[in-house]
């Protein structure tokens, strides 16, 4: 049975579903630890960057699939733990088009060998729940068991109506698609009757190398996305934020839903979005928006996200080109540093690009 409520209503926590949702979100989510959150990084916290898909993406420019390549490629070789890319069709203002997320993931999982790869975020009313749980466990077996699935309900009403998708209740298709990619993914079948999707004697063959599919990281705000988040995801994302304190309000909110829920949020890995600025010579920073300042003062504040409870951190990294990755991944080595408890080694002028 489906739940009526906008995605946009009025903020109160609503019923979740009955006990058919409860009883399979108990098997299907926290009943069952996964890989995401058993093998933590050696220093504590992870730090990837976003890569941009869309038509200036590149410094102004439309990103060829060579030059995302090699960006990909780049942020492998400075160590970087992970990249993400955008589930978008079309921004505005300027109307702004991009690549289709999955083709790209694909492509990318075939020039990489090591670095996690992660959607952020899936818009599940783009696709069908069950096509798009088959599409992320074929992802899982290109890549060796690296990709990350960021689910979320979507919210951009422009690029729904340009490519003919419905807009309604989102939060509410959102959930029955949950109902169904959870289970494929962890239990690989699923029968499913609901109000916007249905499914019968669904199956998931052949299947990837992470024995449960591949990790699920849910994006959400309001209490009834993050009651869903609480059960059914590895990791929660918590974005854009530039500072720790501005994080822990949600952060609350996501703990009060773990409880509703009856789920410990200890299990779920928390990231966070945040963005850097690398400066010029004698460009000033504007903290507002990015962090930004010295090196050595950038690995330092992304290091504090740390000591809040956050275990990934995705950045949207300006400027967003080669040399500007590998003078990050310098700054990323400091934040292990800084974690970890170890004295950071100063980054030189010749590291910071």
């Amino acid at each position: 049975m489906a739940l009526k409520q906008q995605a946009g209503g009025t903020g109160q926590a609503p019923l979740l579903p009955f006990a058919r949702m409860a009883q399979r979100a108990l098997s299907c989510a926290h009943g069952k630890a996964h890989p995401m959150t058993q093998r933590p990084s050696a220093s504590g916290m992870k730090l990837g960057i976003v890569l941009q898909t869309m038509e200036s993406g590149l410094e102004g420019q439309p990103p060829t699939f060579q030059a995302i390549q090699e960006l990909a490629q780049a942020a492998e070789r400075a160590g970087l733990d992970s990249i993400w890319l955008p589930d978008h069709l079309l921004r505005s203002p300027r109307g702004e088009v991009f690549w289709e997320v999955f083709t790209l993931l694909g492509a990318l999982a075939a020039v990489t060998t090591r670095i996690t790869l992660g959607t952020l975020v899936v818009s599940t009313s783009f696709r069908s729940p069950a096509l798009v749980a088959k599409i992320a466990d074929t992802l899982d077996a290109i890549s060796g068991g690296r990709l990350i699935l960021g689910l979320g309900a979507g919210w951009y009403q422009p690029e729904y109506e340009a490519f003919g998708y419905p807009f309604d209740h989102l939060a509410s298709r959102f959930e029955e698609a949950l109902e169904i990619i959870a289970p494929l993914l962890r239990e690989g079948q699923v029968d499913f009757q609901g109000q916007y999707y249905q499914v019968h004697n669904c199956v998931l063959r052949p299947r990837g190398p992470s024995r449960q599919g591949p990790p699920l990281m849910i994006a959400g705000r309001r209490p009834r996305m993050l009651q869903l988040a609480a059960r059914y995801a590895d990791a929660w994302n918590n974005a854009w934020h530039v500072d720790p304190t501005t994080m822990q309000a949600s952060y609350a909110a996501f703990k009060q839903a773990c409880a509703i829920v009856g789920r410990d949020p200890a299990t779920i890995e928390v990231t966070l979005g945040t963005a850097v600025k690398l400066l010029s010579a004698g460009e000033q920073a504007e903290e507002t928006k990015a962090i930004a300042g010295s090196p050595e003062a950038i690995a330092h504040r992304l290091a504090s996200f740390a000591r809040e409870g956050v275990t990934h951190v995705i950045v949207l990294l300006e400027p967003l080109t080669l040399e500007s990755i590998a003078a990050f991944g310098h700054i990323v080595e400091a934040v292990r540093q800084h974690v970890s408890g170890d004295t950071p080694r100063a980054v030189t002028g010749s590291e910071q690009g």
